[in-house]
């Protein structure tokens, strides 16, 4: 484990290891990142947060950049996963979900599990990011909030993705999980909500 990786392991035997990347403006420390992998280890996961070079290049001087392009971002993913034990799972906040939904199949995973998946850019509906999604080569689990306006309900219903996807709705979530108040829960309890799922998602595709 280097300074740009985090280990978050179970108290017992692991079930899988989740490689875990960040979302593009918010580091594998953060409070959600911080929040998911401990409750992903106490169902049982042993997460490997990592940060993607541009990020880690952040912390050295502390200017924000914005991520780098797609093919250096899945090659650095490449590389995290040589040597992996098996079975590992590659997954991610946002734009780490992305990449690793993008990479899954290649990389010999079991499978891949998004946290708050960017359906479109902020108000571009219309640039939709899911050609990938529309036939799988293996296991995908997407966790989105019914308020997150990367991806809607209502929108997603609408798109042809692979029938074997798995999607879950949290309840009222927007796209870093946080509730209204109205609905009586808090970001904590949709994030806990979140990691249960992605366990069980690991446990059956392990």
């Amino acid at each position: 484990m280097s300074n740009s990786s985090f280990s978050d392991e179970p108290a017992t035997a692991p079930l899988a290891t989740l490689l875990l990347g960040h979302g593009a403006g918010a580091p594998m420390d953060s409070s959600f990142m911080t929040l998911l992998a401990q409750s992903l280890a106490q169902h049982g996961v042993h997460v490997l947060r990592f940060e993607f070079p541009y990020m880690q290049a952040r912390r050295v001087d502390g200017r924000k950049r914005p991520p780098s392009p797609m093919p250096a971002l899945q090659a650095h993913l490449r590389e995290l996963c040589e040597g992996l034990d098996a079975p590992f799972f590659v997954g991610g906040k946002s734009m780490g979900g992305r990449v690793a939904s993008m990479s899954a199949g290649e990389l010999g995973a079991r499978g891949f599990i998004c946290f708050g998946y960017p359906f479109h850019p902020p108000s571009k509906p219309e640039k939709t990011r899911i050609a990938h999604l529309q036939q799988l080569t293996c296991p995908g689990l997407i966790l989105q909030g019914t308020r997150d306006p990367l991806g809607k309900p209502e929108e997603v219903a609408s798109y042809p993705l692979d029938s074997s996807l798995q999607l879950h709705w949290l309840n009222s979530g927007d796209h870093d999980f946080k509730p209204l108040k109205a609905s009586g829960q808090t970001q904590q309890q949709l994030i806990e909500e979140a990691a249960e799922c992605a366990a069980d998602f690991c446990r059956q595709n392990a």
